[in-house]
């Protein structure tokens, strides 16, 4: 018998267990190459020779199958295990959080309880509280209400105010029940805030207070401010200056005048003074006028001037009249009269006019 036992005509000899230990390594190598990364692998380094070394175990391999078969061999194995164990003695013990798991209570609600809510002011402190009263009668024996108050963003069954907040009761075996309440600081001092159990009667009393806003703490002071009063327990107020330049009231007669008024239409009189000091004479002393003591002021001079028709009368106190401004064709026209026309034979007179006699 020429050939091998087991082997079959046509085909070549059976393999040997060196042979099935290579083909066994070469299909764990393409199917570690399609798993395993190697850039991922902290032991794998690639040295300056082109071959490859195993860090952990200080081993060198020729290509990537050797050192991936060496990676699923006992050697690498169990180092790998004595890392971690060495690795897990030297790191410091972390203590472990304790949770505990607390499963819902299922019981059976039979409605909602009876309450009463009562709404107080403390005009003392501005203040203003609520009452509420929960009657419990069906309750487990040895439980008691408990409360907490809510955001409005917590809950689910409304829309979302941050106006308001809930404040929630709740009591086995009755439903939870919610009161929506304005959303203002409490006040949580003991003389203010307090809740009380009473087993016998089985109700539920909690009073709250809100804290005044600093806007009406101010606003009950300030009438009294502002009619000029004092607050309670303090000195009084003396009562605030008179405006300067204020009417008279009503009713009180008017102070007569310091000097005499002038007359209807004239500018308003000189100062007294300058400076602090007396004004000046004029030259010549003073103007007297008609009823005065002095002698009167002389007429002007009568003769055939411009002043010829000159008549002196009452109007020799008033002042002369201001200056006319612009042009004289505008002020006529702005006070509604027309000039008087030229002469017919104007143009006439100057055309006609005789020569100078000659020197």
């Amino acid at each position: 018998m020429d050939r091998e036992w087991g082997s079959k005509p046509g085909s070549g000899g059976a393999a040997s267990a060196q042979n099935e230990a290579i083909d066994r390594r070469e299909r764990l190598r393409r199917l570690a190459l399609e798993t395993i990364d190697l850039a991922k692998d902290p032991y794998f380094m690639r040295n300056h020779l082109g071959s490859y070394e195993c860090k952990l175990c200080l081993t060198l391999h020729n290509n990537e199958g050797n050192y991936l078969a060496h990676t699923q061999g006992k050697r690498h194995q169990t180092n790998l295990a004595k890392r971690a164990a060495r690795e897990a003695k030297d790191a410091p013990a972390q203590p472990q959080p304790n949770k505990r798991k607390v499963a819902p209570r299922r019981s059976v609600k039979i409605g909602r309880p009876g309450y009463r809510v009562t709404k107080q002011f403390d005009p003392e402190t501005k203040q203003r509280s609520l009452l509420f009263q929960i009657e419990y009668p069906e309750i487990e024996e040895g439980s008691k209400p408990r409360h907490r108050f809510m955001s409005s963003f917590e809950q689910r069954v409304q829309a979302w105010d941050k106006r308001y907040q809930f404040l929630l009761f709740a009591a086995e075996p009755y439903e939870i029940i919610a009161f929506k309440v304005p959303s203002i600081e409490i006040d949580k001092s003991t003389s203010k805030f307090f809740s009380h159990w009473d087993p016998d009667t089985k109700m539920f009393t909690l009073q709250l207070y809100f804290k005044v806003k600093p806007m009406e703490a101010n606003k009950g002071a300030a009438p009294a401010t502002a009619s000029g009063t004092s607050a309670p327990g303090g000195p009084p107020r003396p009562p605030p200056p008179p405006p300067q330049g204020a009417p008279p009231p009503s009713g009180a007669p008017l102070p007569p005048p310091r000097g005499p008024m002038p007359p209807m239409g004239a500018p308003p009189p000189p100062p007294s003074s300058m400076n602090g000091q007396p004004r000046p004479m004029p030259p010549g002393g003073p103007l007297q006028h008609q009823g005065s003591g002095g002698p009167p002021m002389p007429p002007p001079p009568i003769g055939g001037g411009q002043m010829a028709n000159f008549t002196p009368g009452p109007q020799m106190g008033r002042p002369p009249p201001p200056p006319l401004q612009g042009f004289p064709m505008q002020q006529l026209q702005g006070q509604g009269l027309q000039p008087a026309p030229p002469p017919p034979n104007m143009g006439q007179q100057m055309m006609q006019r005789p020569p100078p006699p000659p020197q």
